[in-house]
């Protein structure tokens, strides 16, 4: 039973990805032939760097506080 609970829910997945795959494909087209400027692509790498030093900044503060205990003494009740 516990097996095709699974395969339903990675089915369900899939299918999902692949619908708002198509979705995506379908407006991509409709976009037509559009252009970026230098001014533009210089803000989205800007973005995304700034984004993914962000996200790597603050996993590395959460693993740092998992391990030195931090997380630990912030549930006890007689502090």
């Amino acid at each position: 039973m516990r097996q095709a609970s699974i395969w339903a829910a990675v089915g369900a997945a899939v299918t999902a990805v692949a619908a708002v795959a198509i979705v995506v494909g379908m407006f991509w087209n409709d976009l037509g032939a559009s252009e970026m400027s230098s001014a533009g692509w210089l803000a989205l790498g800007f973005c995304v760097f700034v984004t993914l030093a962000l996200g790597v900044g603050l996993m590395s503060l959460m693993f740092i506080s998992s391990r030195r205990g931090y997380d630990d003494r912030a549930g006890h009740k007689d502090r």
